[in-house]
């Protein structure tokens, strides 16, 4: 995926109906950030059950992050994880860098998320 792939696919959209596109970019960590989609915005995912090290792991892509989601933060006590740790690791690479902690079950964690992209919207 890049950005002439992505321009040409917006061709086909209603974009006047459209106020926020989302570019899934997916597969391995490593890929996605070597490639410009042509997004004002970068928002990647880190999930609880997988572990600690991603973020260390791919720094390229964390890098270039926008915005952190800490995903399943439901499972934080059963799952042996270190938030802060998390938060730590990724504002080493980047020290702006938004992260909020999700879960799909806590109607406000969504909504901080929803908050976040309707504030950088406007900030346009």
């Amino acid at each position: 995926l890049d950005a002439f792939m992505v321009h040409k696919g917006l061709h086909d959209m209603p974009l006047d109906d459209i106020d926020v596109c989302f570019v899934e970019n997916v597969g391995n960590l490593v890929c996605p950030a070597s490639y410009d989609v042509g997004t004002h915005l970068n928002i990647v995912l880190v999930s609880v059950p997988e572990g600690n090290d991603k973020i260390a792991k791919y720094p390229v892509m964390f890098r270039k992050a926008d915005l952190i989601l800490i995903t399943k933060t439901d499972l934080l006590p059963y799952i042996e994880y270190d938030v802060e740790a998390e938060k730590k690791e990724a504002r080493k690479l980047k020290p702006n860098v938004d992260i909020l902690e999700i879960n799909i079950q806590d109607d406000d964690s969504i909504k901080r998320v929803i908050d976040w992209i309707e504030f950088k919207r406007k900030m346009r």
